[in-house]
This record gives C-alpha cells, sequence and structure tokens, in this order.
C-alpha cells in the first residue's frame, strides 16, 4: 500500500506540474482542440499535483488516511465518466484518452485493494 501510493503520489505531481507548465501539451499531442483558457487545464494540473501530495501524506498510514484515498478513487472513477461523455458529445479525441490510462484506470485496482483492507481494518476494531 505504501509503495503503491507513493508511486501514485509522485506520479501525480509530475503530471500536474506537466500540465501546469505545458498547459497545451496534452492537446497537441493528442490532435485535440487547444483551450482558448489554458489557465483551466493548468488549474486541473494544479488539483491533481494537489492530490498526489494528499497520496504521499496517506502512504504513512494508509488505514488511517483512508478518507483521502477514497477522494482520490471517486475522481478515478469520475474522471473517465466524464472523459466518456466528452468523447460522446464529440469534445475530445479519442486519443486524449490516454490521460484516463494512466491519471484513472490503472489505479482502480490498487486503490480499490488498499480501500477494501482499510474497509476490513476498521470493520475488525469497530467489532472489538
Amino acid at each position: 500500500m505504501k509503495y503503491t501510493l507513493i508511486a501514485a503520489g509522485l506520479y501525480n505531481i509530475i503530471w500536474g506540474s506537466w500540465v501546469i507548465f505545458f498547459p497545451t501539451m496534452a492537446f497537441e499531442l493528442s490532435g485535440a482542440k487547444i483551450p482558448t483558457y489554458p489557465q483551466i487545464w493548468q488549474c486541473v494540473g494544479m488539483i491533481v499535483a494537489v492530490y498526489g501530495l494528499g497520496y504521499i501524506i496517506a502512504a504513512a498510514n494508509p488505514i488511517r488516511h483512508w478518507p483521502i484515498i477514497l477522494v482520490g478513487f471517486l475522481g478515478k472513477i469520475f474522471g473517465p465518466i466524464g472523459f466518456i461523455h466528452s468523447i460522446m458529445q464529440d469534445v475530445f479525441p479519442l486519443k486524449f484518452g490516454w490521460n484516463i490510462i494512466f491519471n484513472d484506470l490503472i489505479w482502480w485496482v490498487p486503490f480499490g485493494l488498499i480501500l477494501l483492507e482499510a474497509w476490513k481494518s476498521n470493520k475488525r476494531v469497530r467489532s472489538l
């Protein structure tokens, strides 16, 4: 759990920083229309980087800090839902989905397992 959260944290900090410093590059690489206000995308990068810091903090005690992991997990579920909606509305090209694969989908199983372990652990504590 610890190493998964540290990896997720470092990834989020790196990806978020990349978006902050190069806000149009993800759009250029995927052939998506560059937003009129790239500052909004930079805000997304800032939020992702801050989540990264939260994951690193949670790595010290994942069972205790499960709410941080839950909030991140929910974002990793809602992100792909929003992306699918955007694909259906013809807002983004499918190629923009590489962001979803690395930012969201690959973390579903490890985050889900961490949350399951936290739930089991907290359930055992409550039953004592």
